[in-house]
């Protein structure tokens, strides 16, 4: 996939990650304090791997409104310090009790449990640090959104929400609906405040931020659906995590109340529907476009 200027996506996202690679490692850098090991904990926890999918879109989102790379960055270490923080609780023995994560031990494994909950503790912490810092964005009302933003998007009505609901007995009768706004909350609002942050950054109008909206809530539940696909159509070495995990704890899936054929036909819905979002930014959205097939055919 070309972006038009020469630059495949793969590229791009390789480019895009190998730069906030660098931006995180720069804001956890390595010490020699007493506390040292809780910040090897979350450099373990955030650096080194991961598709980098919310930076991105946080990155691709700014670039539509003209923000500066370095801005947009910044806000997109914060998100992914979010991401990475609730892998990490999320591996741990009282919720799904993983040892695999990206290909090599989970936090947990890595440390032990104390230090895995402290370096989840650290990095969702450190990300509201990051975006109220000036260097982010000069305007302090810009910093006060965003960290409003991702606070909402992270917190008891997002991710925090969506991961109670996962982990209670009710999840195991969900309907489709049901499924549809457990997976809303738990992984499509932080991929919503990634592309709304853009527009944030750039302060946007109304109309706009409504479209990155739209586009961010179909892309996310593709990603679920997807990530539902391949629980049971990959191995544990293909995605880099255990498989298989959904059908062994009994949990209603969207393969469960679809099948393979139809969530695939939904996923494929919902990524064309991605895309028809865009129309109004133009040439400018075609890797936005673009990711939301990736995100449709991706492999792990």
């Amino acid at each position: 996939m070309d972006g038009g200027d020469g630059i495949s996506l793969e590229q791009r996202l390789g480019e895009r990650a190998a730069r906030l690679e660098a931006t995180l490692s720069e804001l956890l850098p390595e010490s020699a304090a007493p506390y040292a090991t809780v910040i090897a904990a979350m450099r373990y926890a955030s650096l080194g791997g991961g598709k980098r999918l919310r930076p991105f879109l946080v990155v691709e989102s700014a670039a539509l409104f003209d923000v500066s790379e370095s801005q947009a960055l910044r806000a997109g270490a914060a998100v992914e310090m979010v991401h990475c923080y609730s892998l990490v609780h999320d591996d741990l023995p009282t919720m799904d009790d993983s040892d695999l994560r990206r290909g090599r031990a989970t936090t947990h494994k890595r440390f032990d449990e104390a230090v895995a909950i402290l370096a989840g503790d650290g990095l969702l912490t450190e990300a509201f640090t990051v975006l109220a810092d000036p260097a982010t964005h000069p305007d302090a009302g810009v910093r006060i959104e965003l960290v409003g933003a991702l606070a909402a998007a992270s917190g008891k009505d997002g991710m925090v929400g969506g991961q109670m609901i996962d982990i209670s007995p009710v999840r195991h009768g969900l309907d489709l609906a049901g499924i549809t706004t457990l997976q809303a909350l738990k992984t499509g609002a932080l991929i919503g405040f990634s592309a709304q942050a853009g527009g944030i950054l750039g302060q946007a109008d109304a109309d706009a931020r409504q479209r990155l909206a739209g586009y961010a809530a179909d892309l996310g539940l593709c990603f679920q659906i997807v990530d539902d696909l391949l629980d049971v159509t990959s191995t544990a070495e293909d995605l880099g995590k255990p498989a298989g995990q959904d059908a062994e704890m009994g949990k209603a899936t969207f393969v469960g109340m679809l099948g393979i054929e139809g969530a695939r036909a939904e996923a494929a819905r919902l990524a064309e529907s991605a895309a028809e979002r865009l129309a109004p930014f133009g040439a400018r959205g075609e890797t936005l476009r673009q990711l939301s097939r990736f995100v449709l055919e991706r492999s792990n």
